[in-house]
């Protein structure tokens, strides 16, 4: 970010948040901004009243709206990826974490929304289509014409928006705790998630699990200040290891299917 600065020019985002983000914001001033509302599905478990560690991995794998990878549509589920995406967005656009709200909006119509000083709130919307943002990336500043489906807001009929429960998806603490926190936590919480998601994949591990090999690697690493990319090299691969280790102690098969939690 600092070396786009330093040239005169902008990082233009990709992934559909964050390029809504991007329209969103236009040429507006930075302090003009009273919070980035960044936009979630809510994934398979928004609504889900069920307990949590009997998820199925092709339950969590069942996403309503969007056809992505496996490792990200875990995320999804659990909501890890909005976390993920609240610290990009975050570093992306130069706004501190506190100001950066998730929404869930089962629709996935709206792909994220700026609120400014005056009350103001300009959103992005389109049919959830990856070819959109990529698009525009590659053709900014232009607009050209897309086979991207267009909008029927009559047969839509409305949009939804609820906040989301952090004690039910816990990787959202886990995300805002590690990204005011700063330095190299976030990429250990990151780290630590991918090989998470990796072991319940492989259903070594519970749902319900992923969160709390997360949590106890965070809570585990020793913050380094030293901004060098080594040191975020360093700290990576320590957190896949010891989130490893975690795994391991969970992955006590039972007779029948199952695990048992043995930390």
């Amino acid at each position: 970010m600092s070396l786009a600065a330093e040239n005169g020019t902008s990082v233009l985002p990709v992934d559909s948040e964050h390029s809504a983000i991007f329209q969103c914001c236009g040429g507006e001033k930075k302090s003009q901004i009273k919070k980035i509302l960044l936009t979630a599905s809510g994934g398979p478990f928004y609504k889900y009243n069920k307990d949590f560690s009997k998820i199925t991995v092709e339950q969590a794998l069942d996403h309503p709206t969007w056809k992505m990878g496996k490792k990200i549509t875990i995320d999804s589920a659990t909501l890890m990826n909005k976390g993920l995406e609240a610290i990009e967005a975050s570093v992306l656009f130069g706004v501190p974490i506190d100001k950066i709200e998730i929404v869930i909006h089962p629709q996935s119509i709206v792909h994220s929304m700026v609120e400014y000083v005056d009350g103001s709130v300009v959103a992005q919307l389109s049919n959830p289509d990856m070819r959109l943002p990529i698009q525009y990336a590659l053709t900014y500043p232009e607009r050209v014409s897309s086979n991207v489906k267009p909008l029927n807001f009559a047969k839509i009929g409305k949009l939804e928006f609820y906040k989301p429960d952090f004690n039910r998806f816990p990787c959202l603490k886990l995300a805002y705790y590690a990204a005011k926190k700063g330095h190299t936590l976030p990429a250990v919480m990151s780290a630590a998630n991918e090989a998470a998601v990796a072991a319940f994949l492989n259903k070594e591990i519970k749902f319900t699990d992923i969160a709390k090999i997360v949590g106890k690697t965070v809570r585990a690493h020793k913050i380094s200040k030293d901004m060098l990319l080594n040191t975020f090299f360093t700290a990576d691969s320590w957190a896949r290891q010891y989130a490893k280790k975690l795994v391991n102690k969970i992955s006590l098969v039972v007779p029948g299917g199952g695990s048992i939690w043995a930390l």
